[in-house]
């Protein structure tokens, strides 16, 4: 199966894309098409771009958590160790909460829901790997609500309470019988790419104030008569 790449602009800068800096943490809007991790190809990644996200400090910062590589929006990265383990343990315990926009192919029945749909991991020769809901994987939850209706399509909130793999995507198709626009594997290729933006997160580090960063909804929404 071919996956089609959407290649950063020229001009891009990921500095550009901090969207909360402090002593431990750094919040990035991660734009779509680009990877987390470098991959086999080698292309461009945000783990290979990490000493442009120094801002001032020597140490490079270290990826906390992952976003799929056409998921836009908020990423975790931490600018110590001890950071770097505080933060996983919050979303190992479940603490993080994390907030989603996703424009779905059509319309739910309903106006919001949670699915409970456990997950594991399917391959085959012929068309790679994926996640499918499976009574006998690994537990999965996520509540949802339809903000927006515009064109045949809804504009939908997803709040997941794990995070496992692919789960929005496969809790959309598996869950709520709808694909994500734009999703190559479990819906369709769009020209606007995946449109699945990781719009909020909130990480609590004890005594201090929580990290708390907003990611707005990207140019290619609006495209789709969801605007900002």
């Amino acid at each position: 199966m071919q996956v089609k790449r959407f290649p950063r602009p020229p001009s891009f800068e990921l500095a550009d894309c901090a969207i909360l800096i402090d002593g431990e943490a750094i919040v990035i809007d991660k734009p779509a098409g680009l990877d987390v991790n470098t991959p086999r190809s080698g292309a461009i990644s945000v783990e290979s771009l990490l000493g442009h996200l120094v801002f001032g400090f020597k140490r490079l910062p270290s990826i906390v958590h992952r976003l799929d590589r056409d998921t836009s929006g908020c990423l975790l990265l931490a600018r110590n160790p001890k950071a770097h383990q505080r933060f996983a343990k919050a979303f190992e315990e479940g603490l993080v909460e994390k907030t989603y926009h996703a424009v779905l192919d059509g319309v739910p029945p309903e106006e919001s829901g949670r699915v409970e749909l456990a997950l594991s991991k399917r391959s085959s020769a012929e068309s790679g790997w994926r996640m499918v809901g499976d009574p006998h994987g690994k537990s999965a939850a996520t509540n949802w609500r339809v903000l927006n209706v515009a064109q045949g399509r809804a504009l939908v909130e997803f709040r997941p309470e794990t995070g496992r793999t692919h789960q929005l995507r496969v809790h959309a198709r598996e869950g709520l019988g709808l694909s994500i626009v734009g999703d190559p594997v479990y819906g369709r290729d769009h020209p606007s790419g995946m449109m699945l933006h990781a719009s909020r997160l909130i990480v609590p580090r004890g005594a201090k104030p929580a990290i708390e960063a907003v990611a707005p909804l990207p140019e290619r929404f609006a495209a789709l008569g969801f605007a900002a």
